[in-house]
């Protein structure tokens, strides 16, 4: 069994340690490039969302290495994106291309099903030997969150511009390479002394939240780098989702059924949108309030052209932005998307809260 899977953010890193640790061999799908999203764009559904084409990209350059079994994860409720195994699935016999796949649905109180499925991956390993991938995977996912919430206080303050970024980099190849928890661990100490060292502007820089749909939130090659871009602008991003959060909530709270944030997200957004319309459109609206209670400067919520969910939440967003002072950019993105286009209507926004906060505070933003 040679294992591959989509790339999304850094996911790559903690999905290569718990199947190497088993013994599984992984072919990593090379990093996501016009090709990938070319290619995958030919052979998907026109109307289909732009997770899903670079999703079937990934599959067919890891196809070229070797891979032969395709790790895909399950969703529910409205979102399309439950329905993505199924299709990829049939573009890829469509292609003669024969691929094993595995899809991990969402535990939902059915803890044991999908338990039941990583035995099946893990082959002949001994509860022991899961354990162990288990934890180490883990502490990788946990320091690949602080890493990035690292390097986005840190890029919008930096005097050298880039200089976050090519460490965020190199930060990225420790955590891929540490072998084990200790190395993890040392990594972890090397990275924070790493940005420390790194040379800021005393400054008080704009705070903007940036919320969406999750794979265009994580993944730099669909939202066209808008974390790096931002940040070099001097803004200081914190997104509304996080892979370790998501994690926690949806395999292990959701299969517990203890989950209490999202309670309490449909109390924040009732007002706005009074019940779950699928992927992240409750959590768009309850993040946007949260953001403006916590005094950030603006929020920008981003997603897949054709997604419901986002529809619905760029709809209502205008007058959540109207009833709690926060201003809120929403773009929905797919493979036409031109960055310079993008990157023009956020330097406006950016501009329009630098002007707002100015004014309004008196806040030393400049960088000088």
């Amino acid at each position: 069994m040679k294992v591959t899977f989509p790339h999304m953010g850094t996911v790559a890193i903690p999905l290569k340690a718990f199947f190497r640790t088993l013994g599984v061999e992984v072919i990593e799908p090379p990093p996501i490039t016009d090709k990938t999203i070319s290619l995958g764009s030919r052979y998907s559904p026109e109307f289909a969302c732009l997770p899903l084409k670079i999703n079937v990209g990934n599959y067919l350059e890891a196809y070229e290495r070797g891979a032969d079994t395709i790790i895909m994860a399950g969703g529910v409720g409205p979102c399309r994106f439950g329905y993505y195994a199924q299709v990829q699935r049939e573009i890829l016999a469509d292609l003669g291309i024969k691929y094993e796949m595995i899809v991990l649905e969402p535990p939902r109180g059915h803890l044991w099903q999908t338990l039941g499925q990583l035995w099946q991956l893990a082959g002949r390993a001994s509860p022991a030997r899961i354990w162990q991938a288990g934890r180490l995977a883990w502490a990788k996912l946990v320091l690949l969150d602080r890493l990035d919430r690292l390097a986005a206080r840190t890029r919008c303050r930096e005097k050298n511009r880039g200089e976050t970024g090519e460490l965020y980099r190199q930060a990225l190849s420790w955590i891929d390479a540490a072998a084990n928890l200790p190395a993890v661990a040392a990594v972890e100490r090397r990275i924070r002394a790493a940005f420390e060292e790194v040379e800021v502007w005393d400054i008080t820089p704009l705070r903007v939240g940036l919320v969406g749909e999750i794979y265009t939130v994580l993944e730099p090659a669909a939202n066209l780098n808008i974390e790096r871009f931002l940040g070099e602008l001097g803004v200081e991003v914190e997104r509304g989702i996080y892979l370790g959060d998501w994690v926690i909530a949806h395999l292990f709270l959701d299969a517990l059924r203890l989950r209490k944030d999202r309670r309490l997200m449909e109390e924040i957004a009732a007002p706005y949108l009074g019940h779950f319309v699928g992927g992240h459109g409750l959590e768009n609206i309850s993040q946007t309030i949260e953001y403006a209670r916590r005094g950030f400067a603006g929020v920008i919520h981003i997603g897949p052209l054709t997604c419901m969910p986002e529809i619905v939440a760029k709809t209502i967003l205008p007058q959540v932005s109207r009833d709690w002072d926060i201003p809120a950019f929403s773009f929905l993105l797919d493979e036409h998307t031109g960055e310079v286009g993008l990157q023009t209507r956020l330097e406006a926004f950016i501009e329009m809260l630098r002007a707002r906060a100015e004014k309004g505070t008196g806040l030393n933003l400049s960088g000088s």
